[in-house]
């Protein structure tokens, strides 16, 4: 049994954790449910040993304290965690990554076959393939995640923490991401499993906890419950459902005939396609992530070269790619000055105006920040999305592209996106949404295509 009692962390002025005590006991699943800002992953990096808390005390059995903020004795004692945002070296293969992983000495030769026969078996038992010789930045963040897990499962350890771990995989990836999930279950193993997606959590939980304000305001069997009590919890209130973006379509905005793409390592991504998007409509590209989806977004914006019989787009094209860390924030600046970037304010700065303008944003778009001179990467993952979508949807492109941009993201927080996307559309914007996520191209798209093998 793994318990955390009293467990209170503060940032500031901010109460991330507010005395929550939870258990997670060994042959079960136990998901955290709550919406961004929550403390989630907080409470998370708390378990994981990367966060120390201000108070509170934490047991795995009945008599081996937590070694709080060390996250190498945590991880000797079986509490193994998947990130939601990646722990990964983009230099390194995919091997290299997975060997670093479970590499027990720094003496003698490495043998990467020898230390990574544990995920490969595990490859082949979930149906994966992998590259493992491919360098592990320039794969599609799908196949990165499918490494995170690997990291994890092939450690063995006796509490696995999942935080978001089918963002961006298919409906049949999730399915046998769950099989897999209920045999750690059958071995005895503790699994803590961190999502949003209501629907998957009564799918695979045996029990579910929900945090809101840092607190936990219920916990209850998953058989016990449904989407829209454990909605009520999160939220507070009870919500309705996301309004269709239907809409009648005008002029073309984006025509291209017969676009090639190139990926990363000169392979074709994409294969002479067609594509037309008029003003006013939605055009879903779905299909498992990997099959030319980010090369396609990044062609399209002109960001990445390609080829084609004719392309005709407009000037204003705002952009939501799927990474948000890697292509659309600066982390390390403040919230105000992620709002800046790509603007065309010219050479100066007014400072009152810039601050006048980031509070209103703010409070626009319900960003939940202390000041907004605080770094970007302090909010949680939802609000951090939220930056890049008031930041895109302020400047009112002709063209929007977004690429899985509710990724990670928590109920009320891909209600927001969805209706800004919805709301853009009926204004007459074209909208390209570029999604691995069935419901939200059901939900959001006017007309749907499959990318598979970078072809239509």
């Amino acid at each position: 049994m793994l318990t955390l009692s009293g467990i209170t962390k503060r940032y500031g002025g901010l109460l991330a954790l507010d005395g929550v005590s939870i258990e997670f006991a060994p042959g079960e699943i136990h998901a955290v449910i709550g919406e961004n800002g929550a403390g989630k992953s907080t409470l998370m990096n708390v378990l994981g040993g990367f966060i120390a808390p201000d108070s509170g005390t934490g047991s795995l059995g009945t008599s081996t304290p937590l070694p709080f903020g060390d996250p190498r004795r945590t991880r000797h004692l079986g509490i193994e965690m998947v990130h939601q945002h990646f722990v990964l070296v983009p230099e390194f293969s995919v091997a290299e990554n997975l060997a670093l992983s479970a590499i027990k000495s720094l003496s003698g030769a490495l043998d990467l076959e020898s230390a990574t026969s544990k995920h490969r078996t595990l490859a082949a038992r979930l149906g994966w393939t992998l590259d493992f010789n491919a360098r592990t930045g320039s794969l599609p963040v799908g196949i990165q995640q499918r490494v995170e897990l690997l990291k994890s499962l092939a450690a063995g350890g006796t509490v696995i923490v999942l935080d978001e771990p089918t963002a961006v995989l298919s409906d049949e990836e999730v399915s046998e991401l769950f099989r897999v999930m209920g045999e750690l279950r059958d071995e005895g193993r503790a699994v803590v499993l961190v999502a949003h997606k209501l629907r998957e959590v009564l799918a695979v939980a045996d029990r579910i906890t929900v945090l809101r304000n840092g607190r936990i305001v219920g916990s209850t069997l998953a058989d016990g419950t449904t989407e829209h009590e454990l909605q009520t919890w999160m939220t507070g209130e009870a919500l309705s459902p996301i309004a269709s973006s239907s809409t009648i379509a005008g002029e073309i905005c984006l025509e291209a005939r017969g676009l090639q793409v190139s990926g990363d390592r000169g392979e074709e991504a994409i294969r002479g396609i067609d594509l037309v998007v008029r003003h006013g409509e939605v055009v879903g590209i779905g299909g498992v992530d990997g099959n030319g989806q980010v090369e396609l977004a990044e062609a399209i914006v002109g960001i990445r070269s390609s080829r084609s019989t004719s392309l005709r787009r407009p000037e204003q094209i705002g952009y939501i790619p799927q990474d948000r860390h890697a292509d659309a924030l600066a982390l390390t600046m403040s919230i105000k000055e992620n709002f800046l970037i790509g603007s065309t304010t010219g050479p100066l700065l007014m400072p009152k105006a810039v601050n006048k303008g980031a509070r209103s944003l703010i409070d626009k778009y319900n960003i939940k920040a202390q000041d907004i001179n605080a770094t970007v990467g302090s909010l949680s993952g939802g609000n951090q999305q939220k930056v890049v979508v008031s930041r895109v949807m302020e400047r009112q492109p002709s063209l929007l592209v977004a690429v899985n941009p509710t990724r990670g993201l928590d109920f009320q927080a891909t209600k927001f996106v969805h209706t800004a996307i919805g709301e853009a559309a009926q204004r007459g914007m074209a909208v390209l949404l570029i999604s691995t996520d069935r419901d939200e191209i059901r939900d959001l798209a006017t007309s749907v295509h499959r990318l598979e093998g970078g072809r239509i």
